[in-house]
């Protein structure tokens, strides 16, 4: 059906000055009116154009109606002569049909002129419609799109790939499924699928839309697929298509925002019903905007609004629509959210079958302020550039959050590992008091054992004196059996405690051995000056635990030799008698027991000594586990410090970035301010500079016209002169 709809149009576009002859001599009748109209190009008169255009509106009435436009519609398989033929029921529909082919065959044949120099009355006839045979030429003529370069490369791209096919696939069947040309598995079906890979292909930022499909699916019906995908790609790089159909349709949102503001100036009460019941402009004008009405109003009503679109582009669509709701307010306003959604899905398009000529009407009464549209462009871009901003500003304020919430978790981990760490340093050191408790015990013990044993060294030594000292009758000491029983006692007592101190010396070594592995475990103090000073003292008392071992090795000493001597002195002279001699035995003994007390004594201070050593180190490890306890306390106020020094920081950056954005909004208002006084300067410059061009006007028509003598033109010239200097003088 497309390309039998396309044939006529196509020889018009080629042999457009053949077209009246074929219509005249195709005609049954021949009308003396159309000769003189069809032979002379000379300029028409204000009467035949006001006549033409009546001709054209009575066209318009015949295509709008059922019976004629399946006649025409029959009538698109057949030549141009024949559609003439058989449309013409009678004289006088054949007389406006001709009439309407001469003179749209007049416009394509002188075109560029027309649209030049008669542009005022091109409007007006493409208002009340294009012929429906001459749209396909007409529309490629008022979008340029006649002889474009990419005409050549349509079926290369078609040999090429898209990645939208998928998408093209699935939407073509919901394109006009009621329409012929497009049923299922059918001729404009695949075309309409070419057409749209082939844009998907030539523009991959913008792909594949639906909404696109239906533009593309009309053009399909006035034309062939290489001039339609012509006009569509001409369509979407200089109507604003390609930016509604984008994907972020930025487009999109600011028409939603023209829309809506002129809804709030024009409209008000519909705008407070709207805004009550939350109906966004986006829920029904949307689609208005990416399909042209296409999909919103009857075919051939869209096909109308098509007409002018092509001409004057999407103000045409605000027109319309502001009409639309103009008409329809009354009603509107009685319905909720849900009965206004299915009022312009069903009442309106039900409204506009009648036809056209009242939404047009009522479209050109609707007060469209050209300057106050891109007043309402540039808010809003600078609203979408403080959005966009504003996320920007949000986007990095949340990454900076999330860096300081990973610090401050990296800060309470740290924290909670030193506190880790002195729980752990507390607990040791109370196990380690615990044992030094212990330990203090067990020396207090074998401190009072050695005090013990010291006593009974010295009774001994004293008793050993008496002993030395007694006389002894004829060289024969004089013992009795009580004396003998008395130290019999005492060696046993002596040899019991000497068994306990070998024990208790044996746990102390153990203990100390012990003691010392676990010092050695402990960490080094980095206090010099606590060591130095804990170090003489330690020396101090090791002096003084050396000077009395030396002291009490020399007693032993002394002890030996004497008793060397004594053993000297009484050798064999106990050799009288068994009991002299067991008195001698147990002298020996006891003298030999006192002895090995006296090694005994000799151990117990070193052992002493290794335990002064060990308390010196314990108090060593107790400063450093303070110290520690203490940088344990200063690291956690010092994080204390930190997380609040960093929360304080952080509210003055808040503020800062506050003020910050406050002095930006108030410097782009400025810059906005400077720029909207530029923009008023600049018309005012515009309007002089016009009104300094009427006067030069003024003063050529009083040259040539010969209106003024020398003298008055002269005067008037020089008051013109006057003008133009004050007018310059102002600007």
């Amino acid at each position: 059906m497309a390309s039998q709809v396309a044939t006529p149009s196509s020889q018009v576009a080629t042999v457009p000055s053949s077209l009246q002859t074929t219509t005249a001599t195709s005609s049954s009748t021949s009308l003396s009116s159309s000769s003189p109209t069809s032979a002379s190009p000379a300029k028409l008169s204000p009467d035949e154009l006001e006549l033409l255009a009546k001709l054209e509106e009575q066209n318009r009435l015949l295509e709008t109606d059922s019976k004629s436009l399946r006649s025409v519609n029959g009538s698109r398989r057949n030549s141009v002569s024949s559609l003439v033929s058989s449309s013409s029921a009678s004289s006088n529909l054949s007389h406006l049909e001709e009439d309407s082919w001469i003179l749209w065959g007049r416009i394509v044949n002188e075109w560029e002129e027309v649209r030049k120099k008669k542009e005022k009355q091109l409007k007006d006839l493409v208002r009340k419609g294009i012929p429906h045979h001459f749209r396909a030429i007409v529309w490629q003529l008022l979008c340029n799109a006649q002889n474009m370069p990419i005409k050549d490369q349509y079926s290369e791209l078609l040999k090429m790939t898209s990645p939208c096919e998928k998408l093209i696939r699935r939407d073509i069947a919901r394109t006009y499924p009621e329409h012929e040309f497009f049923k299922e598995d059918s001729l404009g079906q695949e075309v309409l699928f070419n057409v749209m890979k082939a844009y998907s292909l030539v523009d991959r930022e913008v792909g594949y839309c639906q909404g696109s499909a239906f533009i593309v699916g009309l053009l399909l019906m006035q034309m062939p697929e290489e001039e339609a995908f012509c006009v569509f790609v001409k369509l979407m790089q200089d109507y604003r298509l390609r930016e509604l159909f984008k994907p972020s349709m930025a487009e999109l949102g600011l028409c939603m925002y023209q829309f809506e503001f002129m809804i709030q100036e024009l409209l008000p009460d519909l705008h407070i019903h709207f805004q009550a019941q939350s109906f966004h402009t986006s829920m029904y004008a949307s689609s208005w905007f990416l399909t042209i009405f296409l999909t919103s109003f009857p075919l051939p009503v869209a096909t109308r609004i098509f007409d002018i679109f092509m001409l004057e582009g999407l103000e045409i669509v605000f027109r319309v629509g502001l009409a639309i709701l103009q008409l329809n307010q009354a009603e509107l306003i009685q319905l909720d959210m849900e009965g206004m959604l299915q009022h312009f899905q069903r009442v309106i398009p039900h409204q506009l079958e009648s036809g056209p000529d009242k939404v047009i009407l009522a479209a050109y009464n609707v007060k469209y302020n050209a300057k106050k549209m891109k007043k309402l462009e540039k808010e809003y871009t600078t609203i979408k550039t403080k959005e966009m901003e504003e996320q920007v500003e949000i986007k990095r304020l949340r990454t900076e959050n999330r860096l300081l919430k990973q610090r401050i978790d990296t800060l309470e981990k740290e924290s909670a590992s030193l506190a880790d760490r002195l729980i752990q340093g507390q607990v040791t050191h109370a196990q380690e008091a615990e044992e030094t408790y212990l330990v203090m015990r067990e020396l207090a013990t074998v401190r009072q054992q050695s005090e013990e044993a010291t006593a009974q060294l010295e009774l001994a030594q004293s008793t050993i004196r008496e002993l030395q000292q007694r006389p002894l009758l004829k060289g024969i000491p004089c013992y009795t059996e009580e004396s003998i029983l008395q130290l019999e006692r005492e060696l046993v007592q002596a040899r019991l405690k000497e068994a306990e101190s070998q024990c208790a010396l044996k746990e102390m070594q153990d203990k100390i051995l012990d003691i010392e592995k676990r010092n050695t475990s402990l960490p080094d103090d980095t206090n010099v000056v606590r060591l130095q000073e804990e170090l003489i003292a330690v020396k101090l008392r090791e002096a003084e635990a050396v000077t009395g071992q030396k002291e009490l090795r020399q007693q032993v000493r002394d002890l030996e030799e004497h008793w060397q001597r004594h053993l000297a002195r009484t050798a064999g002279r106990w050799k009288d008698s068994p009991k002299k001699n067991a008195m001698s035995e147990l002298q020996d003994e006891l003298m030999s027991v006192r002895l090995r007390e006296a090694e005994a004594q000799a151990e117990l201070r070193e052992s002493r000594q290794r335990m002064m050593e060990l308390e010196t180190q314990n108090q060593i490890h107790g400063n450093q586990l303070r110290r520690a306890e203490q940088e344990g306390r200063g690291f956690q106020e010092r994080v204390t410090v930190l997380t609040s020094q960093n929360k304080s920081l952080y509210v003055q950056l808040q503020e800062i970035k506050r003020k910050q954005a406050e002095i930006e909004c108030k410097n782009k208002e400025e810059v906005m301010a400077v720029r909207l006084r530029e923009a008023d300067n600049i018309a005012a410059m515009a309007e002089l500079q016009q009104h300094i061009s009427e006067l030069e006007i003024q003063k050529e028509e009083g040259k040539v016209q010969g209106q003024l003598n020398n003298t008055d033109s002269s005067q008037y010239i020089r008051d013109l002169k006057d003008q133009i200097a004050e007018l310059k003088h102002e600007e």
